[in-house]
C-alpha cells in the first residue's frame, strides 16, 4: 500500500471515476487529467484531499497541484485506477477534445513556438549583454573600448545572436513538421531555403556583386531570390504547406516508391510555393501586422493602447490567445530592431507574481496555502505565470484584478517612455536583461510599480475579503 493510496482512491472518485478519464499524466508539481466530462469533477472535494494544494483548468486539461511528491502520488493513482500513464504530448493531444476551434489554433501556435522560446530568450539576453558592454559609457568609455578581452567577447557573441535571429525560419519550419508528425529534416531544409536568399545576396552568387539580388530566371518568368530571415508568417505558411504536401503524397503514392517520390515532390513544390507565392504574401501580411502594432505603440494615444494591453494581457493567458504575441514580437524585432510589446508582457507577469506575494503576506500563518503560493510566486517572477494565476490569483479573484491594475499602470509607464526590448526574454524580473540599455532605468521603474501596486492593493482588499479560514487555515 502506497503513501497516497487513500488519497488516490478519493481523487479517482471525485474526478468522476475511471470512465471519465481520457488520459492522465504529470509534470513537476501537477497531475494532468483530460476528462471526458469536466463537469463531473467535484473541484471542492478534490481540493480538500490531504496532499492536494489546489486545482485549475487550462488548455483542456484539469490539473491537480500536488507539489514535489507528485511522482509518488501519480504512481499510487495509476495503481489504484488501473489506468496506464501517457506522455504529456499525448495528454495535450487528447485535451483537444475539450477545446473549441480558436483554442485549438492558439494551442497549435503555442506548440510551434514553445521549442523556440529558449533560443529567442538566449538571443535577447545576448543582445542585451552586448549592449551593456558595447554601448554604455561608464565615464572612461565603454567596457569594450577599454578591454581587448571584452572586445573579443563582444564580437564572439555577435555570432550566436545573429545565428538565432537570422536562422529563425529554420526553427519554425522544423517545429511545425515536428508537431504535425511529418519529416523534420525536410522542414529544416525548407527553412534553410527561406534564409539562403539573404545569405547569397550578402556574399554574392556565381560571381555576382554582393549588392545584387540573386534571381531564378526561367525564361518566361524571373523570380527574385529574397531571404525571409527572422520573418515569422512566411515561415509558418511554408511549414504548413510542406506538411500538407507530404501528407498528400504519402496518401496517394505507392509504398514501394514513397521514400523517393514523397520527399522529392513535397520539398520541391513547397520551396517553389514558399518563394513564389506564400513568402511574398506572408512577408506583406507580417509587415502590415507589425507596422500596425508599432504605430499603435508609438502614436499620440499609445498610453491608451498600453493601458488596455497591460490590463487585459493576463485574461488573454487564460484563453490561450497570448501565444499570438510571440509571433508579433518576433516580427517587430525583424522589422524595427526591437519590440515595445514584450516589455509589457514581462511587467504583467511580474504583477501577477506580486499579487501572489500579497497573498503570501496575508496567509503567512496558513501553512497549506504557503506550499502553493511561495513556489508559484517564485516561478511567476521567473516568467512562468500559470501556477500563480490558476493556483492562487484566479482562485480568490481579487488578487487577479489587483495584478491587472498594477500591470496597466506599469505598461503605461513603459510604453509612454518608449521602452524597447532587444527580443523576447525571460518574462519576469530577469527580463530587464533583454531591454535595450538606454531604456533599462525606466523599465526598472515600471518593474517597481508592477511589484508595489499589486502587492499593496492585494493586502488592502484581502484584509476585507478573506475569512479566518483563508488566513489561518483549518485550525482557525
Amino acid at each position: 500500500m502506497g503513501k497516497f493510496t487513500e488519497q488516490s482512491k478519493q481523487l479517482l472518485e471525485y474526478v468522476g471515476g475511471q470512465d471519465n478519464i481520457a488520459a492522465v499524466s504529470h509534470c513537476v508539481t501537477r497531475m494532468r487529467f483530460v476528462l471526458n466530462n469536466p463537469a463531473q469533477a467535484d473541484v471542492a472535494a478534490i481540493e480538500k484531499i490531504n496532499g492536494v494544494k489546489g486545482t485549475f483548468t487550462q488548455a483542456g486539461q484539469f490539473q491537480v497541484i500536488i507539489g514535489q511528491e507528485v511522482q509518488e502520488f501519480y504512481n499510487d493513482f495509476v495503481a489504484v485506477s488501473g489506468l496506464e500513464g501517457v506522455t504529456k504530448d499525448q495528454v495535450k493531444k487528447a485535451a483537444t477534445q475539450n477545446q473549441n476551434a480558436l483554442q485549438r489554433i492558439m494551442s497549435a501556435i503555442a506548440e510551434i513556438f514553445a521549442p523556440l522560446i529558449p533560443a529567442l530568450v538566449v538571443g535577447g539576453l545576448i543582445l542585451g549583454f552586448r549592449n551593456v558592454i558595447g554601448e554604455i559609457d561608464f565615464g572612461n568609455g565603454t567596457i569594450v573600448s577599454q578591454s581587448t578581452f571584452w572586445a573579443g567577447v563582444h564580437s564572439f557573441l555577435w555570432l550566436i545572436g545573429e545565428a538565432i535571429f537570422h536562422m529563425l525560419p529554420v526553427g519554425i519550419c522544423w517545429s511545425i513538421t515536428k508537431k504535425m508528425g511529418t519529416t523534420q529534416i525536410l522542414g529544416i531544409i525548407l527553412g534553410c531555403t527561406l534564409v539562403s536568399g539573404q545569405l547569397l545576396n550578402a556574399y554574392g552568387v556565381a560571381g555576382a556583386a554582393a549588392t545584387d539580388i540573386p534571381k531564378w530566371d526561367f525564361g518566361f518568368i524571373q523570380i527574385n531570390m529574397i531571404g525571409y530571415q527572422a520573418q515569422v508568417i512566411p515561415a509558418i505558411l511554408a511549414g504548413f504547406c510542406l506538411v500538407f504536401l507530404e501528407r498528400f503524397f504519402t496518401k496517394i503514392c505507392p509504398k514501394v516508391i514513397s521514400m523517393i517520390v514523397v520527399p522529392f515532390c513535397s520539398l520541391l513544390l513547397a520551396v517553389m510555393a514558399s518563394h513564389f507565392i506564400l513568402g511574398p504574401i506572408g512577408w506583406k501580411v507580417g509587415s502590415w501586422i507589425s507596422a500596425g502594432v508599432h504605430a499603435g505603440l508609438t502614436s499620440s494615444v499609445n498610453w491608451l493602447f498600453a493601458g488596455v494591453f497591460g490590463m487585459f494581457y493576463a485574461p488573454l493567458v487564460i484563453t490561450g490567445l497570448h501565444h499570438m504575441t510571440n509571433a508579433i514580437d518576433t516580427q517587430l524585432v525583424a522589422d524595427f530592431g526591437g519590440t515595445i510589446l514584450w516589455p509589457m508582457i514581462a511587467l504583467s507577469n511580474i504583477a501577477q507574481g506580486s499579487a501572489v506575494l500579497g497573498m503570501i503576506y496575508l496567509q503567512r500563518k496558513n501553512t497549506k496555502t504557503q506550499e502553493v503560493s511561495i513556489p508559484a510566486c517564485i516561478s511567476c517572477y521567473l516568467g512562468v505565470t500559470e501556477p500563480a494565476m490558476f493556483g492562487v490569483n484566479i482562485k480568490y479573484g481579487f488578487p487577479f484584478i489587483c495584478a491587472m491594475i498594477g500591470s496597466c499602470i506599469a505598461a503605461i509607464i513603459s510604453v509612454g517612455s518608449g521602452v524597447m526590448a532587444n527580443s523576447i526574454g525571460v518574462g519576469g524580473i530577469p527580463g530587464i536583461l533583454s531591454i535595450k540599455t538606454q531604456h533599462m532605468l525606466v523599465f526598472a521603474l515600471a518593474m517597481v510599480v508592477a511589484i508595489v501596486v499589486p502587492f499593496i492593493l492585494t493586502v488592502i482588499v484581502g484584509k476585507k475579503k478573506l475569512t479566518k479560514e483563508d488566513l489561518y487555515g483549518e485550525e482557525a
